[in-house]
């Protein structure tokens, strides 16, 4: 089928209610059954759950990385994630080296599994190193939603159970 004018429209996202434009082909004027939609912006936003004790500043930056990745900005996204992840570490007083250190350092004190370590490495550091300080690369959406949910863990791991983190933190 043809389609001969492209319609633009103000509605509403079925899935974060919040307003947006949806761009539309249709093969005869404003006949809408026959519509095809192209695109939809803003994209929607998932948002993935966070403990309740992730501090404010930390969960609008974990927020923000959401927001870049609804609008398929996914190498703003990765760097938001990275900078949350090291943001995360310094507020539970990793302050010493380097974003790899640090990570270590939460392994090393068991506040993070081995496991988790690495995935913290390759997919959240690294893919945020990639996009600040290497030459320009496209990140796609898997990358970036395997370092989104990393990037989650990390937060529950240091935020689902403050009580216990806080001890091994001392200790």
């Amino acid at each position: 089928q043809q389609y001969i004018l492209i319609i633009y429209k103000l509605l509403r996202c079925a899935s974060c209610y919040r307003g947006g434009i949806a761009k539309v082909h249709t093969p005869k004027k404003y006949i809408y059954p026959d519509t095809v939609l192209e695109d939809f912006f803003p994209f929607s936003i998932e948002k993935a759950s966070v403990p309740k004790d992730v501090p404010k500043d930390i969960e609008k930056e974990f927020r923000e990385a959401e927001i870049c990745a609804s609008l398929k900005a996914f190498r703003a996204a990765s760097a938001m994630l990275r900078s949350t992840l090291e943001k995360v570490l310094k507020s539970n007083g990793y302050t010493e080296g380097n974003l790899k250190e640090k990570i270590d350092s939460a392994c090393g004190d068991r506040i993070i599994t081995a496991a988790r370590k690495q995935r913290a490495h390759e997919d959240v550091r690294v893919l945020g190193n990639d996009v600040l300080h290497d030459e320009w690369r496209e990140v796609i959406d898997t990358e970036y939603d395997d370092a989104h949910h990393y990037a989650q863990r990390i937060l529950e791991d240091f935020y689902d159970d403050r009580p216990s983190v806080e001890k091994l933190l001392e200790d």
